[in-house]
């Protein structure tokens, strides 16, 4: 070992503190297993079999965590099934995250599962700072050894490493950045954790021309271009520059308790008359930003968007009767309405406010042309153009498609694919008329391109699209999640049954004077019933 260094086993705890930067390479396996436990077996041994033994749970976990603790990343890796990933991951949690001190406390297993916390010193050109977090591990019989293994995976060695992405200390690769909302209000991860993946990526793009100076930090680097690098720890803060964003404290606020009473849920709001995100929220928080990038059928929320269609070509009017039966027939498949209600010939705003997918169904050979709903999607709300937002974002896609396909593209089901950002623009471009790229981050700051629409809603289908969400947000599937929201207010919901669920997903959109919103909850049921509230939540705060 290096000389210095020490080593020592008290408790159940695993201590190694180096003199130097970096471990002692000292061997704790033969006073931990006697040289043959339950990690090694000689080739005498039977091949084990059977569910693993309380004993064989704890030994195995003590000797992984032994040997990590003391910086042997070989041993280490030869007690988990896959050493050829483990080893270098472990290795790395010394060398690439600069750890001189490692303390490692295992918890009681529960079952198979072994939690443990580990308390840390990150050393990095003189500097130090603790490093405490949790982690578990789950022990395996291996399938051809029969020995107890770890079942490795890299958040063994941290709970937000993934595969491809390691752990560094350093200079950190961009400027220390204090986002502020639009009123000045500065924006934390702490205080608002839904933000935590967006204010990274706007600190990796804006942090230099914001003026502030890079700190010393330990981050987890990720090799996805677009996703942002995710800081661990501070242990020297550099001088962060101001950089203001479009966001609303409050209504980020109300967003992140909206969606925090879900498992997983997304909510984006805009406003309509310049295109600026007020607020951005997804659970589980501080995770990926399904708000943004989520691809999902977005369920009859989209059906917005084929009104208008349908509305410009001459084919319905608010007003005129439409017919909407139990099912319909389009080429081989079947299409039938929410638990098959019908309402017969009434007008196609009271189908749009019931969301009868069979009206809208029939009226797909009228408009002869498959290609159509995708046009009007990218020429009038702006789907599919390159959103420029400030962050990565993917801006909806409604590809072309034929027969039953393009059916289901109708009523947002089938290949259509949006996210909650997507959405609650399409409900911004129908209150104003005109599509306002939404953006977190003023133009002026990089002069990046907007996405411009090729041309607007024609005023009397804009009036006509608004005053049917006026009534399903008043009289129709919205009315009662909207009840509680003020101001002038329209709404559209959807259910979206994607393959394998057994609930859909819930979808709701919905606006309230110069406020859009739109949410989905998966798994949530019908729209008005989980996503609702959600925007209602949103809506009320601004």
């Amino acid at each position: 070992m290096r000389s210095g260094a020490k080593v020592a086993i008290v408790g159940g705890v695993f201590v190694v503190v180096a003199s130097g930067v970096g471990y002692g390479g000292y061997n704790l396996w033969n006073g931990i297993s006697g040289g043959s436990g339950v990690g090694l077996r000689s080739g005498a041994e039977e091949k084990r079999t059977g569910p693993l033994t309380e004993d064989e749970i704890k030994r195995t976990a003590e000797e992984f965590l032994t040997a990590w603790a003391a910086g042997e990343s070989d041993r280490a890796a030869q007690l988990t099934d896959d050493p050829v990933e483990a080893g270098p991951a472990v290795l790395n949690h010394r060398e690439g995250a600069m750890v001189s001190k490692a303390v490692i406390t295992p918890g009681a297993a529960v079952g198979t599962k072994v939690p443990f916390t580990v308390s840390a010193t990150v050393t990095y050109q003189g500097r130090s700072a603790p490093w405490t977090y949790a982690s578990e591990l789950t022990v395996v019989r291996g399938l051809t050894t029969g020995r107890p293994l770890v079942d490795w995976s890299p958040a063994v060695v941290h709970p937000k490493l993934t595969k491809g992405t390691t752990l560094r200390t350093g200079t950190a690769k961009s400027a220390a950045v204090k986002a502020v909302d639009r009123q000045g209000v500065e924006l934390t991860k702490e205080k608002y954790p839904s933000l935590g993946p967006v204010l990274d990526q706007l600190r990796e793009k804006y942090g230099e021309l914001t003026g502030g100076t890079p700190g010393v930090e330990t981050w987890i680097e990720s090799p996805t271009e677009g996703v942002a690098n995710t800081t661990l720890l501070t242990l020297a803060k550099g001088k962060a520059g101001e950089l203001r964003t479009t966001l609303d404290a409050d209504v980020q606020a109300a967003a992140e308790r909206a969606v925090a009473r879900y498992g997983q849920a997304s909510v984006v709001a805009v406003r309509p008359s310049t295109g600026e995100i007020r607020a951005v929220a997804n659970s589980p928080a501080g995770g990926y930003n399904t708000a943004f990038l989520g691809k999902q059928a977005p369920g009859s929320t989209l059906k917005i968007v084929t009104a208008a269609l349908l509305l410009e070509k001459g084919l319905v009017k608010a007003d005129r009767a439409t017919e909407c039966p139990k099912y319909v027939m389009y080429q081989g498949r079947r299409f039938h309405n929410l638990k098959g209600f019908e309402l017969g010939n009434v007008p196609f705003a009271k189908s749009f406010a019931e969301s009868c997918n069979t009206a809208f169904i029939k009226k797909i050979d009228d408009v002869k042309d498959d290609a159509a709903l995708g046009e009007e999607a990218r020429d009038v709300f702006g789907i599919g153009l390159d959103w420029q937002t400030g962050i990565p974002s993917f801006d909806g896609s409604v590809p072309a498609e034929t027969g039953g396909e393009a059916a289901a593209q109708y009523i947002g089901q089938g290949t259509v694919q949006m996210n909650v950002l997507n959405i609650a623009s399409i409900t911004a471009t129908t209150k104003t008329g005109t599509f306002k790229q939404p953006f977190l981050v003023a133009r002026s700051l990089d002069d990046r391109p907007f996405a411009t629409a090729s041309r607007g809603l024609p005023g009397p289908v804009a009036r006509q699209l608004r005053d049917m969400m006026r009534l399903t947000a008043t009289g129709g599937t919205g009315a009662k999640a909207m009840a509680g929201v003020g101001g002038d207010k329209g709404a559209k919901t959807g259910s979206a049954e994607v393959g394998g669920q057994s609930t859909s997903n819930s979808w709701f959109t919905g606006f309230s004077d110069d406020l859009a919103a739109a949410a989905v909850v998966q798994e949530g049921g019908h729209g008005g019933d989980a996503a609702g509230p959600v925007v209602a939540s949103v809506l009320k705060a601004g």
